[in-house]
């Protein structure tokens, strides 16, 4: 496995973590005084946990 893909695995999964774990806490965050919704960390799961999870797949074959 490459050094770049082995960075980018680890950090789309450490971004897709702090994403499920935001969703599991509720904890609100507030950008330029605007509350983010919810469902932006459920896309923030799965689209780079789903990348991570290709990326990793790929450097196995």
């Amino acid at each position: 496995m490459k050094t770049g893909s082995l960075l980018a695995i680890i950090l789309l999964t450490l971004v897709a973590i702090t994403h499920l774990l935001r969703l599991i806490d509720g904890t609100e965050v507030v950008v330029d005084g605007t509350t983010v919704p919810l469902w932006v960390s459920a896309v923030g799961v799965i689209v780079p946990g789903l990348i991570a999870w290709l990326l990793w797949k790929e450097s196995k074959s």
